[in-house]
This record gives C-alpha cells, sequence and structure tokens, in this order.
C-alpha cells in the first residue's frame, strides 16, 4: 500500500497545484524528487563509536543503512586526514521518502523546542530546500538512553520546481509548517 503522503499528492495536491499553477501537463507539476539526510561527526576523528552511532541513528530515523562520507582533503588545523570517515548520509527516494516526510511534517518538527516555523526563504533558487535539526531526540524512533549524546543533521528535499515560490506552495500543501511572512511596516 502506497504511503498516506504519497496517496494524498496525487489524489488532491497535484490537481490542486496544477490548477493553482496554471500547469495543464501533469508531469510538469512540480514533485519531490528525493529527500537527502546528512550527518557530519566531527567526533569521529578521536573515536570511531560515534560515527558508528552516528549511522546506527541515521538506519533508524531513515529506514535504510547510511553511506560513510568520507574527508576529500586534508586540513591540520582540524586533525583532518584525507580519506578518513567523518559522517553519514542518506538518499530517500520513492515511499520511504514520503514517509520520512509525513513523520517529519507530522511528528518531529512539533516536538522541536520552542518551535515557531521552519524558515521560508531556505530554498536554494531552483525549488530545493534545505534545513537543519539541532537534535536527533526528536525522532520518536531513536531511545533516548542510547543515543544520549546530542548530534544534528542535515535535510534536503530536491523537488522537480522551476521556482522557489512553486516549491514553497507545493510544501505548504503537504503540510510543512513554514513561519507566517514577516509583515512590512508603513
Amino acid at each position: 500500500m502506497a504511503p498516506r503522503l504519497q496517496q494524498h499528492y496525487f489524489d488532491s495536491i497535484r490537481p490542486e497545484l496544477g490548477k493553482e499553477l496554471g500547469i495543464a501537463n501533469l508531469y510538469a507539476i512540480p514533485r519531490i524528487e528525493k529527500i537527502s539526510i546528512n550527518m557530519g561527526v566531527g567526533e569521529a576523528m578521536q573515536d570511531k563509536k560515534f560515527l558508528e552511532l552516528a549511522a546506527d541513528a541515521m538506519t533508524e530515523i531513515a529506514g535504510q543503512k547510511p553511506v560513510l562520507t568520507m574527508a576529500r582533503q586534508s586540513i591540520a588545523g582540524f586533525k583532518l586526514r584525507e580519506g578518513v570517515a567523518i559522517g553519514c548520509k542518506v538518499t530517500l527516494r520513492r515511499e520511504r521518502m514520503y514517509e520520512f516526510l509525513d513523520r517529519l511534517v507530522s511528528i518531529v518538527l512539533p516536538r522541536v523546542r520552542d518551535f515557531r516555523g521552519v524558515s521560508r526563504t531556505a530554498f536554494d533558487g531552483n525549488g530545493n530546500y534545505s534545513m537543519g535539526l539541532s537534535e536527533w531526540l526528536v525522532f520518536p524512533e531513536l531511545n533516548g538512553d542510547k543515543y544520549a549524546k546530542a548530534q544534528g543533521m542535515n535535510i534536503a528535499i530536491v523537488t522537480t520546481a522551476k521556482s522557489d515560490d512553486h516549491a514553497r506552495r507545493m510544501l505548504e500543501m503537504f503540510g510543512m509548517p513554514f513561519r507566517a511572512p514577516k509583515k512590512k511596516t508603513a
């Protein structure tokens, strides 16, 4: 069975978005292509078990095994050598992508402390949205005892939208809690 958010996209978001943007071709209507989750683990330089812990946490969060990221160059100031594992990343597509987005919007973001909405301006100019979470314990899958050390992550949502406004409207329809636009004073 298709994930709830994927079904919602095909049943109501896509037709409504096409009408709103004036796009007749179903394949030209913006959609989410992939979600990439990246976690840089600086403590991995001292102890490899931090990286293993981060990879385990990302496996539980994303539902698939992450790929370890290696340092591309040596930086003496950070005591970093080329080829050393310093992080992990996961790229989600299709069903897993929609399930992750559903959990992110409905469960995770409301659990963030002092949450007032995500930034409206974190688009890259091509319709892709990036955001960061400072702590991974907002995910209900993670046990607070095992993952006691706080670790942040970056989440990038890649869309087929041609502009940031089209992507923002699509993500609003998915339920992304954007901050209210700032009112201009006269």
